[in-house]
């Protein structure tokens, strides 16, 4: 059965779309076909890190939304080189649905909103025509209409954040929520951890804290910052301590 996986944080700047794109593209690595939706319509992005120009962009997920196009219309082929040439199978590849980057667009989705149920009636959708093996949902920072039904329809829900005070504070909120929409699955992901804290205390707190498995602590690394969104960590570090780490989020998927 398919498999929908939410990937949520409280607050923004906890590098969640990072870590979407590059737990998809593992997951991918392991002979799966994998989509991932950018449902963060108010500041998307993931395409960047997928190396897709805007000039490509043709339908996004605005217009799927606005009942200007069929969902798989708005779905980009961005599996990476890499992926192809590791895979015996022939099976692996990984579908983009981005949101626009027109102002205009993000403007109109700020003004009159959307039909929540289309964008349901579409996951499923994208995931029967494409016959995904897996759909990642990189969901908007905070709590909306949208990042309900996320949380809502999703088999595992992670929940990205830093360790920090505020980030705690607000990942309690979306803790609270899922566990009230009866989520299956959900775990939480350290990111940014500081190289000064002990990664194994910070696991055994936050675990005491929300009483939900913390599947990783990854480390805060230069070479992540060099990369500056503009290629996946995991394809140009594949042999990083972070990259060995995000393979175990992949493995449990």
């Amino acid at each position: 059965m398919p498999r929908v996986i939410s990937i949520h944080s409280f607050r923004g700047g906890t590098g969640k779309s990072n870590s979407t794109a590059n737990i998809a593209c593992l997951v991918a690595k392991r002979g799966y076909r994998v989509g991932v939706i950018d449902t963060d319509i108010q500041s998307p992005g993931i395409h960047v890190l997928f190396r897709l120009d805007e000039d490509n962009i043709d339908k996004s997920l605005n217009d799927y939304l606005h009942g200007q196009c069929k969902i798989e219309d708005a779905a980009y082929d961005v599996t990476p080189p890499a992926i192809l040439a590791g895979d015996s199978k022939g099976r692996a590849a990984v579908y983009l649905i981005p949101s626009s980057l027109n102002s205009g667009d993000i403007a109109r989705i700020l003004r009159e909103g959307y039909d929540v149920s289309r964008l349901n009636d579409g996951i499923r959708e994208i995931i029967r025509q494409l016959s995904l093996d897996y759909l990642f949902i990189d969901t908007h920072p905070g709590v909306n209409e949208e990042t309900l039904l996320s949380i809502a329809i999703s088999d595992v829900l992670l929940v990205v954040l830093r360790p920090d005070q505020q980030d705690y504070l607000g990942s309690a909120v979306t803790v609270d929520l899922a566990r009230r929409l009866d989520v299956p699955d959900m775990r939480i992901i350290v990111n940014k951890a500081p190289p000064s804290l002990d990664r194994q205390l910070v696991k055994q707190k936050i675990e005491a804290t929300f009483e939900v498995p913390v599947l990783a602590v990854l480390p805060l690394c230069e070479e992540m910052a060099n990369v500056a969104s503009e290629n996946l960590f995991v394809l140009c570090h594949p042999e990083h301590e972070l990259t060995k780490l995000l393979h175990g989020v992949a493995a449990y998927l």
